[in-house]
């Protein structure tokens, strides 16, 4: 038994319910979950209207609709807040841009289970911009971003959803047949590595027709995987460089012009993803969603080529990364750091941070000539040049 007398008075007159704010506007306005609130209800009636088929039903039958309405209310919702951020990032296969990807792929296949056929999340990507703009203007200015990057992520999403599909389908006989009704990790796995298929589709696929998935045998699949992409990883960004010869180190420098020049010419979204550089040219992956044009192109070569006119020193400076933050230098999305840095700086051009090494002033290195530029994976753009 308690006895007040000795109760003390905490200095804090509150409880932390961890509840969140649309967890409390839910209970105050006596609403059954979230999705019943005004931050949701926008974006659900947008579903309803593209879907024709209304949500909230209590019928036991259509409950499973009702979890694809919040599936893709949610996911949604965060696909555009990733999209819309400044520094957000993009739909890919590794990292966060694989995290957005799985957002936006979910949100279709419940879409589809809403018989939504084809790219539909414009509207409610709209509706949360109409939402949220007003406490996130970055929204509203990122609108176009926002809207380009989940077309384009629907188009291809639903040319891998046609084969994926299909070609389970085609193993969905031999594993009915499994007395067990286990798929084979193996097989999800080529699902993924070779179609580009989801193993969180596979499993909902699965579940559909009364199979499970040997989870285990995929993850150990998966996991080699990851440790191939990370060897390869951790070759690129060790300063991307093959050897430390006079033409490489000039190659090196030259990545650093290339970087600014992109920047300049493309948009300040753009970043490096990549490098590799030897004697005899220079490979630099950057993120940008579509083909440079022609125009673009010859813009950046004149870029970079009147820094090399103009034979910029290059300096070297060590301080911390707060003040290399602060001092405006470029740095790799995402990168660790050591809580001191070098931080090269091409005259008034460019400033990033990097091991090194470079050249003593630009003048010595030649004509910039693109000789490439390609795709390197989803929203990932590569080119190859040389200086001649």
């Amino acid at each position: 038994r308690i006895d007040a007398k000795t109760l003390v008075k905490l200095p804090m007159q509150n409880v932390d319910t961890g509840m969140g704010l649309e967890r409390t506007i839910t209970i105050l306005n006596g609403k059954k979950s979230v999705y019943d609130t005004e931050s949701f209800k926008p974006i659900i009636a947008a579903l309803e209207a593209i879907s024709g088929i209304a949500y909230g039903s209590d019928k036991d039958k259509d409950k499973d609709k009702d979890l694809s309405f919040r599936i893709i209310a949610d996911h949604v919702r965060s696909a555009v807040m990733i999209l819309g951020d400044p520094k957000g990032v993009v739909p890919s296969n590794v990292g966060a841009g694989y995290v957005l990807r799985r957002l936006i792929r979910r949100a279709m296949r419940h879409g589809r289970k809403l018989a939504m056929e084809g790219s539909f999340l414009r509207k409610p990507a709209e509706a949360v911009i109409a939402i949220l703009s007003s406490a996130y203007p970055e929204l509203e200015d990122n609108s176009q971003k926002i809207m380009e990057e989940l077309a384009r992520e629907e188009a291809k999403f639903l040319e891998t959803l046609q084969k994926g599909e299909h070609e389970f389908e085609k193993m969905l006989p031999n594993l009915l047949k499994n007395p067990q009704k286990i798929m084979s990790g193996r097989l999800a796995f080529k699902l993924y590595d070779t179609y580009g298929f989801p193993i969180e589709l596979t499993l909902e696929l699965a579940a559909e027709n009364g199979l499970s998935v040997n989870r285990e045998e995929f993850d150990e699949a998966f996991k080699k995987h990851q440790e191939l992409s990370r060897a390869g990883a951790e070759q690129v960004f060790k300063g991307g460089l093959a050897d430390q010869s006079e033409m490489t180190v000039k190659y090196h420098t030259t990545t650093h012009l290339l970087h600014k020049a992109l920047r300049m010419v493309l948009g300040e979204r753009v970043e490096q993803k990549g490098s590799n550089i030897n004697a005899e040219r220079l490979r630099f992956d950057f993120s940008h969603p579509e083909p440079m044009s022609p125009e673009e192109i010859a813009r950046v070569e004149a870029i970079v080529n009147e820094q090399i006119q103009r034979d910029l020193p290059v300096k070297m400076e060590i301080m911390s990364l707060e003040e290399a933050k602060a001092s405006g230098a470029m740095a790799l999305f995402g990168e660790k750091y050591e809580d001191s840095v070098k931080v090269y700086s091409v005259g008034d051009f460019s400033k990033e941070l990097c091991g090194g090494p470079h050249v003593g002033h630009t003048g010595i290195l030649g004509h910039f000539v693109i000789k490439k530029e390609q795709s390197s994976s989803a929203g990932v753009r590569r080119i190859r040049a040389v200086l001649e």
